[in-house]
């Protein structure tokens, strides 16, 4: 299993390769807009589709949407890069909307990212999957199939570290910006040298009998789904090289002006050319069509969609963890989301996200359409909170605070209004979000109230007295200084008259380390603290290796050695650690001590 893990994840990296990973502005932008860029492929498809429903003259109306959908393209464009040098650890919504407007709405927008980001992931693979039998109908049918293989295989890529996952990915993304472009300069050429006559299905102006302010609220709802990942670089700004914040913001608005340029170019020629949505067709497919032909250019703009599309996943795999790790941070989520794996990544989100998404895809048989609606509420309910958020916070700064919150105020203004369309007339499409949330702030909370119990029965009331007792050596696990460490250093003085407490110290966690050494010299002068590093954030090969030392020299004077390591920690997984890897044979033994809730785990290591 360990050669299997190596040959899909890699060799381990050490802690003090952590920047080394860190990109640069190219590289991040093909990580992290894959997710806004891939929109183009649908955004259009998204307006025209709730237009038609009325009549194919409607379909004029995508022009003045597109409109409104570019000024919210820009607010919040603008206002993500005042968060980005705002919060320059990252966090995002989540981080801004604690801050400025308290523990629950961060605690809903942290939640609604979390969803919304299983949610990019499912509508973006399912989206690569509708493109790839667009090209190939004899696959038609396999979506859900196909969209699981695709998950699977982009987590697969995270988990072998952000420079590997961000190298793969320049070629979809340039390749997509590049066919993209070429299409829109071609397009835009032939209809300028009249190449391409008007075919539009209605001339801008002209009254569709049955056309409603609902309608058209609801094609711009719809529309606004392009903007769904605008956010992922300000959650994820610690991923850049520095100066993080300038290349983040830099990067950001980069992306932005990529993602107007296509969806307003993709709009137009879609309205020029008259084409009108088809069941099994995408309409960026048919707009390649008209303008490329049936030549080798279509047949790469096909590929380079369905290739965006299925990677696009991949910004929610870099944002998930980055958030899942702040939730942890706060103890809203469990502190594992905290770890990072074997290289350098947060492997547990990784994974969450993976499994999150495949029980989407499952549930909503891998349709677009019906998780569009999902996606959109997800993101713009954390929107809204950031811009508020933002207006407040520049509130406080005081002097010149509306000027700099234009931005914000404009963009909350857009996204309460999307919202408010949302729960109106999606209300059939959206409701799972409403039982969802609900549930999920409840484990907020039960984890957090879980977190705050253990603190407060680890928590030191009184003066610390240790003990003494003849016996053997001892080596006592220890972490930050608590009453389970001194329940654990009085059981090892009972069984022995040379106590070690050892500590594990990861390289990322150097002021950590000198906090709980100066501590530990406060509270436990005469007990000798050992403290050994780990390069790769593993706590068990560096125990090992010192159990192994010590014992061998204990043995020497005939001495047991016994391993002590506190509650709170897999006793099973410890012993068969221990037993399987030392070079000596183990006698376990799980000892009760007091009434203080302190357990101890015993492997007494013998010849």
């Amino acid at each position: 299993m360990n050669a299997l893990k190596r040959l899909l994840v890699g060799k381990p990296l050490k802690s003090a390769e952590n920047d080394e990973q860190k990109l640069t502005r190219f590289a991040a932008l093909a990580l992290l807009s894959s997710d806004a860029l891939s929109s183009i492929a649908y955004g259009t498809e998204q307006i025209v589709v709730v237009l038609i429903t009325l009549s194919a003259a409607a379909i004029w109306y995508s022009l003045p949407i597109a409109a409104f959908v570019i000024i919210l393209l820009v607010s919040l464009t603008l206002s993500y890069r005042q968060i980005i040098h705002a919060y320059p650890h990252g966090g995002g919504a989540y981080v801004v909307s604690s801050e400025n407007l308290g523990e629950k709405p961060g605690l809903i927008a942290g939640g609604s990212l979390l969803i919304d980001y299983m949610l990019t992931v499912a509508v973006s693979v399912s989206a690569g999957a509708e493109a790839i039998t667009s090209a190939i109908p004899a696959l038609y049918g396999h979506q859900v199939a196909i969209s699981v293989i695709i998950v699977l295989l982009i987590m697969m890529m995270n988990l072998r570290g952000l420079r590997e996952s961000a190298t793969f990915l320049m070629v979809p993304v340039y390749t997509f910006i590049a066919v993209i472009s070429l299409l829109i300069v071609i397009g835009l050429f032939k209809i300028v040298t009249g190449a391409a006559p008007l075919h539009a299905t209605a001339l801008p102006g002209t009254m569709v009998p049955g056309i409603s302010i609902a309608l058209l609220l609801r094609a711009f709802s719809s529309g606004s789904s392009s903007l769904t990942g605008v956010e992922a670089i300000s959650n994820a700004v610690p991923f850049f090289k520095k100066p993080r914040a300038k290349n983040a913001a830099a990067t950001l608005t980069l992306m932005a002006a990529i993602l107007g340029f296509f969806f307003v170019g993709i709009t137009f020629i879609n309205y020029w050319y008259g084409i009108v949505p088809e069941k099994e067709v995408t309409v960026l497919s048919q707009v390649g069509q008209a303008v490329f032909g049936h030549g080798i250019l279509f047949y790469v703009l096909q590929f380079a969609t369905a290739l965006i599309l299925a990677v696009a996943a991949n910004t929610g795999f870099s944002a998930f963890p980055i958030l899942a790790y702040n939730l942890a941070k706060d103890k809203f989520m469990p502190h594992l989301y905290q770890d990072r794996g074997d290289r350098l990544g947060y492997s547990n989100g990784i994974i969450t996200l993976a499994a999150g998404s495949i029980v989407l895809l499952f549930i909503f048989q891998g349709s677009t359409e019906r998780l569009i609606p999902l996606y959109s509420i997800g993101v713009f309910i954390p929107f809204a909170l950031s811009q508020t958020g933002m207006v407040i916070k520049w509130r406080k700064d005081g002097k010149g605070w509306l000027q700099k919150s234009i931005a914000n105020i404009i963009g909350a203004f857009i996204s309460y209004a999307i919202i408010a369309i949302l729960f109106a007339y999606r209300l059939d499409d959206i409701w799972p979000f409403f039982i969802i949330m609900p549930i999920l702030l409840f484990i907020f909370y039960k984890i957090h109230d879980h977190y705050k119990k253990v603190a407060e029965q680890l928590r030191l009331e009184e003066d610390v007295k240790l003990h003494t007792y003849e016996g053997n050596t001892v080596i006592v696990l220890v972490g930050n200084v608590t009453r389970v460490n001194i329940g654990a250093l009085n059981y090892a003085r009972s069984i022995g008259d040379y106590v070690v407490a050892m500590h594990v110290s990861l390289d990322e966690d150097v002021k950590k380390e000198k906090e709980i050494e100066a501590e530990f010299k406060e509270k436990f002068p005469d007990v000798r603290l050992s403290i050994v590093h780990s390069s790769y954030r593993s706590i068990e090969n560096p125990v090992i290796r010192y159990v192994d030392i010590v014992s061998k020299k204990a043995r020497q004077h005939n001495y047991t050695t016994t391993v002590i390591i506190p509650q709170f920690v897999p006793k099973r997984r410890w012993q068969n650690i221990l037993h399987n890897q030392t070079s000596l044979r183990l006698r376990f033994r799980l000892s009760w001590r007091e009434h203080i809730i302190v357990s101890t785990y015993s492997y007494h290591l013998k010849k």
